[in-house]
């Protein structure tokens, strides 16, 4: 990966750089490094001034038909891959759709995003499961802020894209799911929320009420995608067989919210099939539910290859023609690969797609490259003009990194409150696991070139004397290193074991067999616990959960952290809640199972609703009905937290009208309908009182359990908020709660409804009782 040193600019970059502000007056020192990629550059070439399409005073729509009716039936093919092509004539360079943005600007991709001497590196935040964790909306916010100011930034001197396939907005369903890392966790509100906020942060522009993006974001994979390689079973043939019930309760929920709260510019539909139909040749989903129900504003995109995988792999079609014309004719517009450049035009001259499809397929495209300004001219004339080398990994935007993974890492075990530590009365410290000094693991996958590292080993050490031993070659610990191990624990004040998984265990295509801690990583715990003079902090540096029952029954192990993957300044946030500058307040975003779990369901199974009849336990804390290591939202503070609730109503009445149905049966639950969903919602008050002495970001989660009818959860987050208290001090929080869409469950059909009854609000350990009637 990258050095671990703070940005370094060259004498004669800086030189060049400085020449350009002074003679141009504006930043166009992008020659230094690369080349800005813009159409309709009228101070070259001023008869491009002549065309409609790069008239800025016209709509989006003219401009686009415009653009399209002046292009040959080729121009507009060769627009259909992720490598457009350039239309020189037109005065339109090549442009490379793929970027990456999951956490910070990546080099992942094939699109134009690289890093140089000018800008060595981007700001790398932690992988999203640690984000979610957080449970706080305006963090993932001012990340996709800063994330997008970056990628501006990097794309005004040449050094990258405007289109970025992210965030990762999929259910982390199974444990053993290696891309669990990328997303937001298992709950539908909580990725909802999430990708909401992130595509808004990235997108944002300093006009609201303007149509134009700073960058445009990408909402993936579309739909029921959560397994790459298990056993014999990869995602390019994966058949998904998803009830009506589970797919509009619990995957489809994140995607609606990114399109129609979030207006997100692009949808991605993935690989696998969903129920025998694959997601980028489904017309259903994608101009039916996508294009039609949601409204999307933007172009919706194939995973990479998917159209070839129709053919080649999946033998949806009998020829490559007949992928090309199902997809485009399903609503697909741009295929991340070759396959439609290379066969769209075979398929109209068989009559497979007809020309007027692929105008609106090239359409959709051009309108957000419009709304980006790409077709504005130079960019350096337009909002964000200004952004340029300065402005990425400013020490504002590493703080806010430091952050974001202080805020997300989960406090599990706090036996005999050992932590936090006390750096004056710890003399030495023993540091120990093989991912104590890890700088690459901390980053994730889709990772670009951080600013730098601070690791685990060099936080610590920046507040106490250590002694470090890996005790493992890697995480993997085929061999773990006892003796020098246990020597060092043998001497130490406290000891701190870093351990968990990597890219080596769990990543795209590389699905796990199991959920224990790698290798001998457990017996390496054990085995130093025992040796340890002093207090043993367990921290885990992982995507997915772990069954680490051994550890949380071990009184010779103290502390529990969960880390996630921390991003570059992971091990400065680590060191700041062992040793107490910061409280931690983190939630668990998924369910940690035991290993029993995974021995007896398969990943192929995709009910998440549990089947008493055959034994099924399933899935997520919404369903499942097993024992867990660590329960959905849990994560424990330094501080004692009281909570109360001050206001909530007991009865709330949906209006009818005279002659509705339910007005003369017995409905047990009411489908969702406008006329009687309008403004229907009520607040509940909370008093959160922080017993302790250290300032707090609490974090606040609302449950609700329905009537027990349509196999409805028998928990679901209605709400959350993170909230600051100080030290003996008390704080409000107020939850409005929407009837229709807080207080519905989906019914076997695929329907919203509202049960009518009694329904339960949970806060912690409270419990409140409201009944909902007509």
């Amino acid at each position: 990966m990258a050095s671990t040193k703070n940005r370094e600019y060259s004498v004669s970059s800086i030189f060049l750089c400085l020449t350009c502000l002074i003679l141009i007056g504006l930043l166009t020192c992008e020659k230094v490094d690369g080349q800005v990629k813009f159409a309709c550059d009228v101070g070259k070439n001023p008869a491009l001034g002549g065309y409609k399409f790069c008239n800025t005073s016209l709509s989006w729509e003219d401009r686009v038909a415009d653009l399209v009716s002046s292009l040959t039936l080729q121009e507009k093919i060769g627009n259909l891959g992720d490598l457009a092509v350039e239309v020189s004539r037109l005065g339109i360079p090549k442009y490379g759709w793929w970027s990456e943005a999951l956490h910070g600007v990546s080099n992942v991709g094939r699109g134009a995003t690289n890093f140089s001497d000018l800008i060595p590196g981007a700001t790398s935040f932690p992988m999203p499961i640690l984000t979610a964790a957080s449970f706080n909306t305006s963090l993932f916010q001012a990340i996709g802020r800063v994330v997008s100011t970056e990628a501006r930034a990097m794309y005004n001197v040449g050094l990258a894209g405007l289109t970025y396939w992210s965030p990762n907005i999929n259910i982390f369903r199974d444990p053993r799911w290696g891309r669990g890392q990328e997303t937001p966790g298992e709950d539908p509100l909580l990725a909802s929320k999430y990708a909401t906020g992130y595509v808004k942060g990235l997108q944002q522009t300093d006009d609201p009420r303007s149509d134009k993006l700073k960058v445009a974001a990408c909402c993936k994979h579309y739909t029921a995608y959560d397994l790459d390689s298990w056993k014999d079973v990869d995602r390019l043939t994966f058949n998904a067989v998803v009830t009506e019930q589970d797919l509009y309760d619990t995957f489809q929920p994140p995607f609606k919210s990114c399109v129609v709260d979030g207006n997100v510019a692009s949808v991605m539909c993935s690989y696998n099939q969903i129920n025998g139909k694959p997601s980028c040749a489904d017309p259903d989903l994608l101009k039916g539910v996508i294009r039609g129900k949601w409204k999307l504003n933007g172009y919706i995109v194939s995973d990479c290859d998917s159209v070839e995988v129709l053919y080649k792999n999946q033998h949806y079609t009998s020829t490559p023609e007949e992928a090309a014309a199902k997809s485009i004719l399903a609503g697909l517009d741009l295929d991340c690969g070759s396959y439609l450049s290379e066969y769209t035009q075979g398929a109209i001259d068989n009559g497979l797609v007809d020309e007027a499809s692929i105008n609106t397929a090239v359409s959709n495209n051009f309108a957000l490259l419009m709304r980006l300004g790409f077709f504005d001219g130079d960019p350096a004339k337009q909002p964000y003009g200004n952004l340029g080398p300065t402005d990425v990994c400013t020490t504002e935007h590493q703080e806010l990194a430091r952050e974001a993974a202080r805020q997300g890492i989960v406090l599990l075990k706090n036996n005999e409150e050992s932590l936090p530590l006390d750096s004056q009365t710890i003399k030495s410290l023993a540091v120990i696991g093989p991912n104590a000094n890890a700088t690459s693991v901390m980053i994730g996958n889709y990772a670009g070139i951080p600013c730098k590292y601070t690791t685990p080993l060099e936080g610590l050490t920046a507040l106490v004397p250590t002694n470090y031993v890996p005790g493992c070659a890697d995480v993997q610990c085929a061999n773990a290193e006892i003796d020098e191990a246990t020597k060092i624990a043998a001497s130490a004040d406290a000891t701190v074991i870093i351990v968990g998984a990597s890219l080596d265990i769990e990543a795209e295509s590389r699905d796990r067999d199991n959920i224990l801690l790698p290798g001998q990583q457990q017996l390496l715990v054990t085995e130093v616990a025992i040796a340890s003079k002093g207090p043993v902090i367990l921290v885990i540096m992982s995507g997915g959960g772990m069954d680490v029952s051994f550890a949380k029954t071990n009184d010779k192990i103290k502390s529990i952290l969960w880390v996630g993957y921390p991003g570059e300044a992971g091990g400065a946030a680590i060191a700041d809640v062992i040793f107490g500058s910061h409280n931690p307040s983190g939630r668990l975003p998924i369910t940690w199972y035991p290993q029993s779990y995974v021995n007896k369901v398969p990943m192929t199974t995709m009910n998440m609703r549990a089947d008493p009849a055959t034994g099924y336990p399933g899935r997520s804390y919404r369903f499942y009905t097993g024992e867990v290591v660590y329960p959905f939202g849990y994560g424990m503070s330094f501080s004692g937290v009281k909570q109360k609730i001050v206001k909530a109503p007991q009865l709330v009445s949906i209006p009818l009208a005279e002659n509705h149905v339910c007005r003369s049966s017995q409905c047990k639950s009411l489908e969702l309908a406008e006329e009687h969903c309008q403004n229907l919602a009520f607040d509940i008050h909370l008093e959160v009182k922080n017993t302790g002495e250290m300032n707090s970001k609490h974090t606040v989660l609302l449950f609700f359990s329905p009537p027990n009818m349509h196999n409805a959860p028998q928990k679901q987050l209605v709400g959350f908020e993170k909230v600051h208290i100080a030290g003996k001090s008390k704080a409000q929080v107020r939850f409005n709660v929407d009837i229709c869409k807080d207080l519905s469950v989906v019914d076997e059909l695929g329907n919203r409804v509202v049960p009518l009854g009694q329904h339960l609000l949970h806060v912690g350990d409270l419990k409140h009782a409201l009944s909902v009637s007509i």
